[in-house]
């Protein structure tokens, strides 16, 4: 019989994730996720430490140098506790439910998270960074991990109790709240909730830190069209130009850092996610669509650039997806690749220094510990005065490639490339740029060609030609989202075959008997807490929640095919959530879905797919401002579903017939009356 024991080591050089293998020289008896560590902590009768982060997490780093890079309490850690990693990118669904324990501790989350459990996996206590001397009001890691130690050795019965407790209150969290599909004074409702802890001067939610919350305002547009009010539409705007001008954003490099730490976005920790650039290239172009802006042109084609040129990963077969981040940190220092002082400045730019460091807040003193977050602080001046700065930013982007860059996490992930392959489709058609939707079909193709398994699912994550996680509901959700957007915007019928066959894995491995989806697997063997703690989750976080995102799906298909029974899974959806009340406001994905699912339009473009008066009326169409919009194809009759309001309607002259809630207007033969009708409120 193998002994569950291991041996006394770092196991984590077997992994692939980038933030396991940065811990895998640390002195700590760390071990990966999974049966085996969990066996071992029950041979030991010991409790476990769980530590989860990301590679790209500043405080991560922060607490790995003082505390697990250090002899004296790696020593402590290995005595008295089995010591689990976990990268909360590759195991979202572990982190999430933890960091849900966590919050039913009463503690705010964050990362790093660290949980302390019982050997079955249970947890009883647990934090978040811990300095390695008491400060803060928080005590040092080495007392908490003397006093969790002496808890178990003598508080057994106190610490079952605790678990018990905990445990009850994850499978109240998992638990479905029936109810009727969300009506319009729900989502009304949602709104005004979320409207009023935006910032209306800043913009983003109010106080600091400011994340951007893309899922909030994508739902906050949309809601403006069906109510005819300004407030969504302004507080996306004042959002995307408050980021669009502050140092959250690399203007040197494009893109959009996780977050800033103040209220004014200047200082962020640097991080750059895939998934948060993803969902701002949507909003970019969402706001274009409705008022272009030059700013929004400029900063969509700068996220692009970013996106295609640092984050592209590793081709295979001639095909490349798209890496999860890069760090914070570069040669020890948060922010060091991407700051400046004003003596560099000068030294770079000559006699163009001046108007430079007037446009970007360039002084002295710096804007951020002694040196210089760049932001944009005066208005756009005459076309040649922006030629110039641009010609300044090329200097100073040339100048830091010299610099050491960041580390970058370069695992595929399936969920994350799905969002970025239905942006940079929506960001293509807006802009006009077919180039970046062949970039999101191909990224779309590497996935299902390397990630997608025998049994239709796809997996989470991939790294050095390696499957690193399990599928999850979220991978089949944001990849079928994904599909469903190539389809409309390039009319290949294989991409709507392709997004019928992802949903027909989530139906078979993560469905609740045809009410809600779980998180993870029906045969997925490593998640704690029993069939009762699985997770289902509908609140969004930092990316849509995968049930709102499956709900959305299921509500395009039934516009795109007109067939009822995706109508009927949408609505089973909906009603799984329908009872969560005032606390709809923190799913506005599955809000959002709800108002496609009944006030969603669909626009038919009828005729020759090569006569130019098609071409004009399909690329107005795909710059629909409005998300509760579907657009389908249809060069003959033949391309339109039986089942659907448009079949029988349609000729052999080019024309656009838009139809909601099963019926279909008079043809529309102008594109310019086209954008006219997508851009009104929606008829009650």
């Amino acid at each position: 019989m193998t002994d569950p024991i291991a041996p006394p080591a770092n196991l984590l050089r077997h992994e692939t994730s980038p933030y396991l293998l940065q811990h895998a020289d640390n002195p700590v008896h760390w071990r990966p996720w999974g049966a085996a560590a969990l066996a071992e902590a029950r041979a030991r009768d010991q409790p476990i430490l769980l530590s989860v982060g990301y590679a790209a997490c500043h405080w991560c780093h922060v607490m790995a140098h003082e505390s697990f890079e250090d002899p004296a309490t790696a020593a402590l850690m290995n005595a008295l506790f089995v010591n689990i990693k976990v990268d909360r990118e590759e195991r979202p669904d572990i982190d999430h439910l933890y960091m849900s324990a966590l919050h039913v501790l009463g503690e705010q989350g964050g990362w790093p998270l660290t949980m302390f459990l019982a050997p079955d996996g249970n947890p009883f206590w647990g934090g978040t960074y811990f300095p390695p001397e008491p400060r803060w009001g928080k005590p040092s890691f080495r007392q908490v991990l003397q006093g969790i130690a002496d808890a178990w050795r003598t508080q057994r019965e106190a610490i079952a109790t605790n678990v018990g407790a905990i445990g009850r209150s994850i499978a109240a969290i998992a638990a479905e709240r029936p109810g009727a599909v969300p009506q319009p004074a729900a989502l009304s409702n949602a709104a005004a909730t979320l409207l009023r802890t935006t910032d209306p001067v800043q913009g983003g939610m109010r106080g600091a830190p400011k994340f951007p919350n893309p899922p909030i305002f994508r739902f906050l547009w949309q809601d403006a069209f069906r109510t005819a009010t300004t407030q969504g539409h302004d507080a996306l705007r004042l959002l995307l130009l408050r980021m669009s001008q502050g140092g959250i954003y690399d203007h040197l490099g494009g893109g959009y850092a996780r977050y800033s730490t103040d209220a004014e976005w200047l200082a962020p920790h640097f991080e750059k996610m895939l998934y948060d650039n993803a969902q701002i290239l949507e909003l970019l172009a969402l706001a274009h669509a409705h008022t272009p802006d030059p700013l929004w042109a400029a900063r969509a084609a700068e996220t692009v650039g970013w996106m295609t040129r640092d984050m592209a990963a590793a081709p295979v077969a001639g095909l490349a997806a798209f890496a999860a981040s890069e760090d914070a940190d570069s040669e020890g220092e948060e922010g060091r690749f991407y700051v400046w002082t004003e003596a560099e400045i000068d030294a770079l730019l000559g006699p163009d220094s001046p108007a430079f460091k007037a446009a970007y807040d360039v002084t002295a003193a710096g804007n951020w510990e002694g040196h210089t977050i760049l932001r944009r602080i005066i208005p756009p001046g005459t076309s040649a005065e922006e030629a110039r700065l641009a010609a300044n930013r090329a200097v100073l982007l040339t100048a830091r490639a010299g610099r050491v860059r960041p580390g970058r996490d370069d695992k595929v992930l399936a969920d994350w490339n799905g969002l970025a392959i239905a942006a940079l489709c929506r960001a293509g058609a807006v802009f006009g740029r077919p180039d970046w939707i062949s970039r999101a079909a191909e990224a779309f193709d590497f996935i299902l060609a390397q990630m997608q398994g025998a049994d239709g699912r796809a997996q989470h994550a991939w790294r050095l030609g390696r499957i690193a996680a399990a599928g999850l509901l979220d991978d089949q959700a944001a990849l079928a989202r994904a599909a469903l957007v190539l389809f409309e915007a390039t009319g290949a019928p294989h991409r709507l075959d392709q997004a019928r066959a992802l949903v027909a894995a989530a139906e078979t491995w993560f469905a609740d008997h045809g009410t809600s989806y779980f998180t993870t697997a029906s045969d997925a063997a490593d998640v704690p807490f029993g069939p009762a703690g699985r997770p289902r989750i509908a609140a969004d976080n930092a990316t849509p929640g995968a049930n709102g995102l499956m709900a959305e799906v299921l509500a395009r298909l039934h516009h795109l095919t007109g067939e009822p029974a995706w109508r009927a899974r949408a609505e089973a959806v909906l009603t799984a959530f329908g009872g969560l009340g005032d606390s709809l406001a923190a799913a506005p994905t599955l809000l959002a879905a709800a108002d496609l699912l009944e006030e969603g339009a669909v626009v038919v473009v009828a005729g020759p797919a090569g006569d130019p008066r098609t071409q004009a009326l399909l690329a107005t169409a795909l710059a629909a401002p409005d998300p509760a919009v579907c657009v389908l194809r249809a060069a003959g009759p033949q391309d339109v579903p039986p089942a659907h309001p448009a079949f029988g309607k349609t000729g052999p002259h080019p024309a656009a017939h838009l139809c909601r809630a099963g019926v279909c207007g008079l043809p529309v033969t102008e594109p310019e009356i086209l954008a006219a009708l997508l851009r009104q409120r929606r008829p009650a």
